[in-house]
C-alpha cells in the first residue's frame, strides 16, 4: 500500500507592498510542505479572498494602509472562527502586544526573521500551536506575567513635545511651511522631526503617520 502525502499547507501572505508579498511567495515555493494559494495586497482582498481560497494559514502584515492587520485578524476571526493567522511585526510589536493578542492573531514573529523560523512558526500555527519570535515573548511574559497586563510604553510616550506639536499640525492638514511659521522653527527642521516619527514608528507615507496618530491616541481631533 502507497504511502499517501500529507496535505500541503495552504498559505496567504497579505501585505500592501507587492515586493515583499512575492518575496514569501518565492521563499515558501522552495518547500513543497507549502501551498501558496493567492496573495493580497490589503485586508480587504484577503476578507474577500478567503471564502474562495480556504487557506490554512494567513501571514498578515500589522501595517498597511487602510485596514490594517490587526483589524484584519479580527474581522477574519468574526466570519471564520478557526482562521489562523501569523502576524509579521516589525519594531511595532512590543508595542502592540495587548492588542495582537485581542485580535485573535496565534502567533508573532518579526520581519527580521530567518527562512527556518518563518517555515517553523507557519507549521507550529498550522499544527494548532502558537509561536512567538524570542523578543515578542519576552515582551509577552513581561506584559501578562510581571506587569499583570499592563501594556508596554504607548506610542505616545515615544515621541518628543516638539513632534507631538508638529504632528498635531500634519493632522490638522497643515503643509510644512504652515507648521514652521506657526512653530517659528525652520521648514528643514518640520522635515526632520516628520522623517523621524515615520523610521521610528516604521512608516513609509505622510497618510501612515496621520492614520497612526489618530488609532493610537497620540493626537486627539476633539482638540482641534
Amino acid at each position: 500500500m502507497k504511502n499517501q502525502k500529507k496535505p500541503r499547507i495552504k498559505v496567504m501572505p497579505v501585505d500592501d507592498h507587492p515586493v515583499v508579498l512575492e518575496g514569501i511567495r518565492s521563499c515558501l515555493k522552495r518547500y513543497e510542505q507549502f501551498d501558496v494559494v493567492g496573495l493580497a495586497c490589503s485586508g480587504e482582498e484577503a476578507i474577500a479572498k478567503a471564502a474562495k481560497l480556504s487557506p490554512d494559514v494567513f501571514l498578515m502584515d500589522v501595517r498597511m494602509t487602510g485596514m490594517d492587520g490587526l483589524e484584519t485578524t479580527r474581522k477574519l476571526r468574526e466570519i471564520y472562527p478557526d482562521a489562523k493567522v501569523l502576524m509579521f511585526a516589525g519594531l511595532e510589536a512590543n508595542e502592540l502586544v495587548s492588542e495582537m493578542v485581542q485580535s485573535g492573531a496565534k502567533g508573532w514573529i518579526r520581519k527580521t526573521a530567518s527562512a527556518s523560523e518563518l517555515i517553523d512558526a507557519i507549521e507550529r500555527i498550522y499544527r494548532g500551536e502558537t509561536f512567538f519570535s524570542p523578543d515578542i515573548a519576552q515582551t509577552f511574559f513581561d506584559h501578562f506575567v510581571l506587569r499583570g497586563g499592563k501594556p508596554p510604553e504607548s506610542a505616545a510616550k515615544r515621541i518628543s513635545e516638539r513632534e507631538r506639536q508638529v504632528l498635531r499640525l500634519i493632522v490638522d492638514g497643515e503643509a510644512n511651511k504652515g507648521i514652521a511659521d506657526t512653530l517659528n522653527i525652520s521648514i528643514r527642521t518640520v522635515e526632520k522631526h516628520r522623517q523621524r516619527m515615520m523610521k521610528k514608528f516604521e512608516l513609509h507615507k505622510a497618510t501612515e503617520l496621520v492614520r497612526f496618530a489618530i488609532t493610537r491616541g497620540i493626537v486627539n481631533i476633539g482638540t482641534f
